[in-house]
C-alpha cells in the first residue's frame, strides 16, 4: 500500500509540474517565434522594445504598387476611427523585405506617411529570412525583364497584432476592410 501511495504522489507531482510549467513553455515558444531585431533610423528595435504598447507588424516594401499601401492605409483608417487616447500606445511596425532599395530614411518617411504611430525598419536579408520564416510569411524577389524597376517583390500580406504584454493576438489578412481591422483592434483595446 505504501508503494502505491508513493507512486500516486509521484504521478500527482508530475501532473502538477506539467500544469504549472506548460504555460511558461508555450509563452517561451511564442516569444521565440515572434521575436525580431531590426534597424530603424532611430536605432535597433526588438519585439521587447514595444512592451507596454500594442504592436502591429507588417512585412512589405516601399516600391510595392498596391498591396502594401492598401494594407497600411486600412490599418491607419481603422486606427483613426478610435479616439487618440486609445491609440496613443499603438505602434505599427513596417518591416521592409527589400533592404537593397529601402533605406532607413525612406522607411521612416514611408511609414509615417500612413500614420504618425508607424515606424519603418529593415535588416539584412539573412535576418529578414529568419524573421519571416518564424512568422510563417513569405517573400521573394521577382526579376522584371526590360523594366526600369529591375525587380518587384512577391510577398504575403498579413498584419500581425500583439497586445501590450507582447502576446500574439491576431493575424489579419490585408484584404480585410478597415471595419474588420477595427473590430480586431476593439477586442485588443478592451
Amino acid at each position: 500500500m505504501n508503494k502505491i501511495f508513493k507512486i500516486l504522489i509521484a504521478i500527482a507531482i508530475a501532473i502538477a509540474i506539467i500544469i504549472i510549467v506548460k504555460p511558461y513553455v508555450q509563452d517561451y515558444k511564442e516569444h521565440k517565434q515572434y521575436d525580431f531585431k531590426v534597424n530603424t533610423i532611430d536605432g535597433v528595435v526588438t519585439k521587447d522594445s514595444f512592451k507596454g504598447k500594442y504592436l502591429a507588424v507588417y512585412f512589405g516594401y516601399t516600391f510595392c504598387p498596391d498591396v502594401c499601401p492598401t494594407s497600411l492605409s486600412s490599418l491607419a483608417q481603422a486606427l483613426n476611427s478610435f479616439p487618440k487616447e486609445k491609440t496613443k500606445d499603438f505602434v505599427g511596425l513596417f518591416i521592409s523585405v527589400d533592404p537593397d532599395r529601402d533605406t532607413l530614411k525612406n522607411l521612416k518617411e514611408y511609414a509615417q506617411y500612413f500614420h504618425p504611430n508607424f515606424i519603418g525598419a529593415t535588416s539584412t536579408k539573412e535576418n529578414i529570412d529568419d524573421i519571416t520564416s518564424r512568422y510563417k510569411t513569405y517573400y521573394k524577389k521577382v526579376y522584371l525583364k526590360d523594366s526600369a524597376m529591375g525587380y518587384s517583390v512577391s510577398h504575403t500580406s498579413f498584419i500581425y497584432i500583439f497586445d501590450k504584454t507582447g502576446k500574439f493576438r491576431a493575424k489579419v489578412d490585408h484584404f480585410s476592410d478597415p471595419a474588420k481591422i477595427k473590430e480586431t483592434l476593439e477586442e485588443l483595446f478592451k
